[in-house]
């Protein structure tokens, strides 16, 4: 299996190109979308009565180290009742991309931007999703504004939601962030470097964790799933690394999800259907009551997510090399999330896996279709105008995007395949430290520890159970198909 012809950075790209094409999704964009882009060379500009300037507050985005795509500010403000007022900035896509263009058309056809190491698929063009409809720093950009009033005790007040300027002063990272909340490095220099941004960052942390705890009396569910991700130098793979839940991460997830939450219940307010984003209750319920069971614990017969999250943190203390193993068993059996119009007074789904009952995607209107028409929807709440999307529109646009998503995971776990394939190609009969994952009658599956790498155990697989250690030696490697063999090793 192992090709005697190395591999590159240009053949992942053309194994990610065809994945797309095979999957349904166009990885590049029309001569029209082209076009229509041309034709977009300023920012969108809208004044009036109806636009709050919020341009002096500190705001700052956070997200990842190479990301250029800002879809979302944060800032917030102390009450004199102990409470906290909270400012969430969204990007205005839809100022420039107008709902039936070439470039929505192929933004409603992919429905999300795909992420793959050797290249990025962007839902919108970089010019767009990185430029001009981008949060970008020190430039004055549209937004909805989500505003929330929180309590001293961190339970939601009240809310509003309107139209507004606002101007990126810091833009932050994950990690560097999140290095300086546990004490592990300095204030990250463009937060610095804004007098008053250190109080504003440690405000949302302590904000963003106070929601977490709430979330998770409630039951809301914590996963750790195994999605590592390639390093390039070049063209050349040098690692492959796990992406670490971090406090900066979680500082921006659960601002999020308090913000989607606001945005689903503003539209049901507004007496319009809309595009909600739910993980129903576990059909398959009683196959997790059993998996616990091996682990020598008792889940309720029907389903019950404080229940479940509680025998989830106990297995992540106890075992934490093997919990995100277990994560993903528990992720199979609950069951994908997806899309589905929900009409004001009808039965909410809910998220059975956030623990929240409204939920939406509003967040990222530059890489999910779903949050970009949940934004048209907004503003036509906000105009008092008609909905842009009819409900049977809406019914047929959330199973498409239900249908892509699936497709694009499937695009995303390959290649991450074919990522680690081509590292270790060049490292055949090297021997590593690992973990059992998996057993079916279609073999056993094991994971090795560094670099964080999944394979297929070929051979001398008998009597092995999940979660047994093992040390195991590399046998072959197909970057094209994403394979990766090991043997045991004495």
């Amino acid at each position: 299996m192992h090709l005697q012809r190395p591999h590159h950075r240009a053949d992942l790209l053309r194994i990610a190109h065809q994945a797309m094409t095979e999957h349904g999704l166009e990885p590049d964009f029309s001569a029209r979308a082209e076009q229509q882009l041309a034709g977009l060379s300023a920012l969108a500009r809208e004044t009036g009565p109806a636009i709050e300037n919020l341009t002096p507050l500190l705001w700052c985005s956070i997200d990842n180290d190479d990301s250029l795509d800002l879809d979302q500010l944060t800032v917030c403000e102390p009450l004199a009742d102990g409470g906290l007022k909270l400012l969430v900035a969204i990007a205005d896509v839809d100022a420039l991309v107008k709902k039936d263009t070439p470039i929505d058309e192929h933004a409603r056809l992919n429905t999300t931007t795909v992420y793959t190491s050797a290249r990025i698929f962007p839902m919108l063009p970089d010019a767009l999703s990185t430029g001009l409809t981008s949060l970008n720093p020190d430039e004055d950009r549209l937004a909805l504004v989500t505003e929330i009033v929180f309590g001293a005790d961190a339970v939601l007040a009240h809310f509003s939601i309107y139209r507004a300027l606002v101007r990126n002063r810091a833009k932050l990272a994950y990690d560097a962030v999140a290095a300086w909340l546990d004490g592990e490095g300095p204030l990250p220099e463009a937060a610095a470097r804004i007098p008053g941004m250190e109080a504003q960052l440690r405000s949302q942390h302590a904000l963003a964790q106070q929601l977490r705890g709430l979330r998770q009396t409630q039951g809301a569910l914590e996963f750790e799933t195994f999605q590592p991700r390639a390093v390039f130098e070049g063209d050349k793979v040098i690692d492959i690394r796990q992406q670490d839940h971090n406090r900066a991460r979680q500082l921006i997830e659960e601002i999020m999800v308090a913000t989607n939450g606001c945005t689903a219940r503003f539209l049901a307010l507004r007496g319009g259907a809309s595009l909600r984003r739910v993980v129903r209750s576990p059909e398959r319920w009683l196959r997790i009551v059993e998996v616990a069971r091996g682990y020598g614990e008792a889940l309720p017969t029907e389903p019950d997510s404080p229940a479940l999250a509680a025998f989830l943190a106990r297995r992540r203390k106890a075992d934490p090399l093997r919990f995100p193993d277990l994560s993903l068993v528990i992720v199979k059996l609950m069951g994908a999330g997806e899309y589905v119009v929900e009409a004001p007074g009808g039965a909410a789904i809910g998220h059975f896996g956030l623990a929240v009952r409204d939920y939406t995607h509003s967040t990222a209107p530059n890489r999910r279709f779903p949050d970009l028409i949940t934004a048209r929807l907004l503003k036509a709440a906000l105009a008092g105008e008609a909905s842009p999307y009819s409900t049977a529109e809406l019914a047929a646009l959330a199973q498409h995007c239900t249908r892509q998503e699936d497709a694009v995971r499937k695009v995303e776990r390959k290649m991450r395949k074919c990522e680690a394939a081509l590292l270790l190609e060049s490292h055949i009969g090297q021997r590593f430290d690992a973990v059992v994952t998996g057993s079916t009658d279609a073999g056993v599956w094991i994971r090795i520890f560094s670099p964080p790498v999944e394979g297929k155990l070929v051979a001398d697989a008998a009597g092995l159970q999940v979660g047994d250690k093992l040390r195991v030696q590399l046998s072959a490697t197909d970057v094209e198909q994403g394979f990766i063999d090991f043997i045991r090793a004495d």
